[in-house]
């Protein structure tokens, strides 16, 4: 019996995978820790939505219903991706969390799940995505019991949160998301870094997407002279969130945090303020624990890959950032990418 290709991961970059793989026939499962398609996007923070609008938020095959100029929500997203298993049929195994994956005698690969199961597989696609653990800067053990200490991960609405001062470390899309919603009952700090740039939404009547996708720019390589400047302004579209748009609603923006002792946090610029709530948003990390396949990582425990391809014989990616372009961290990258790493896949079958 024919192994098959164990994809890792039910979110959209696995779920393109597994669109691709099924028009090229090859035999695969897709497995995921948790009870329902589209469960890593209902676990985030309630407000959230998409800032890719619906005509750049789709799989390849079935469209994002709704105005494709607009944005679609969190559940409403993860709604979709449930109904593109249905809608595809791809073989999925819900509830298994994938504790080891290690090399085979014969060249293959063996998933060991906490319920004690194992897959045989002949190759891998990770799909896991970017947001796996949230990072917490080591300043935040200055903080005393004082200060409750959230990150994006944990934070879900401003109905958790005591009453007093909330500081939103971090100035990303999230970070400016969460600064918004919770300024409507209680002051709001962002502690924002280096200035940040931000698309304008609309140019012309149009979205920024469709302009960046007419010209290109979102395919450029992630080397290229175009791609190296897009990754380092990791700029997103505006939608009322410039710094200007913040300070009118009254959210105060601060330059770096660099201390803080109980309650009391220390920006850059020497000005202080007493917190009673940090949200922390200020990235993500892998969590490759599972990955126990020498050369598959670095020594920081970070994922090897050029363009989506493992040093390791077998392994492949999609969804990581940067992958290929500035697409490839975006849901309209999904499926670009999938077909290229299954391309590559058959192609290195067919290598003597």
């Amino acid at each position: 019996m024919e192994r098959p290709v164990l994809v890792i991961g039910a979110g959209q970059a696995g779920l393109a995978a597994g669109y691709h793989l099924k028009n090229a026939r090859v035999p695969f499962v897709i497995v995921d820790g948790h009870r329902r398609v589209g469960d890593s996007w209902r676990e985030r923070y309630d407000s959230l939505s998409l800032f890719t609008s619906r005509q750049f938020s789709a799989l390849p095959g079935l469209d994002l219903a709704g105005n494709r100029e607009l944005y679609a929500s969190r559940d409403e997203f993860a709604d979709y991706l449930e109904a593109y298993v249905t809608r595809f049929r791809l073989p999925i195994q819900l509830g298994r969390r994938l504790i080891r994956l290690s090399k085979a005698g014969d060249g293959g690969f063996e998933a060991a799940f906490d319920d004690g199961s194992r897959i045989s597989a002949s190759e891998v696609i990770v799909a896991t995505g970017a947001f796996q653990v949230a990072l917490v800067p080591k300043v935040a053990a200055q903080f005393g019991h004082e200060a409750l200490q959230l990150t994006t991960e944990t934070y879900r609405n401003p109905n958790q949160l005591p009453d007093g001062p909330v500081l939103v470390v971090g100035d990303g899309a999230s970070g400016r998301d969460i600064a918004v919603e919770v300024r409507q009952r209680q002051p709001v700090l962002l502690a924002m870094g280096k200035p940040r740039k931000l698309f304008p939404e609309r140019v012309l009547g149009k979205s920024i997407w469709w302009w960046l996708n007419l010209f290109g720019l979102l395919r450029a390589p992630a080397e290229s002279r175009i791609g190296r400047k897009l990754r380092q302004s990791d700029a997103f579209p505006d939608r009322d969130r410039s710094s200007e748009s913040l300070a009118k609603r009254g959210i105060r923006g601060l330059p770096r945090l660099i201390e803080a002792s109980g309650h009391a946090a220390r920006f850059a610029d020497g000005t202080s303020a007493v917190i009673r709530t940090v949200i922390w948003a200020v990235g993500y990390r892998d969590d490759a624990t599972w990955l126990d396949i020498e050369d598959a990582k670095g020594p920081d425990g970070a994922l090897l890959h050029e363009a989506g391809i493992s040093p390791v014989k077998g392994i492949y990616f999609v969804g990581r950032p940067w992958q290929r372009n500035r697409a490839s961290a975006l849901i309209m990258g999904a499926g670009p990418d999938g077909e290229t790493i299954v391309e590559r896949l058959l192609s290195d079958r067919a290598k003597p």
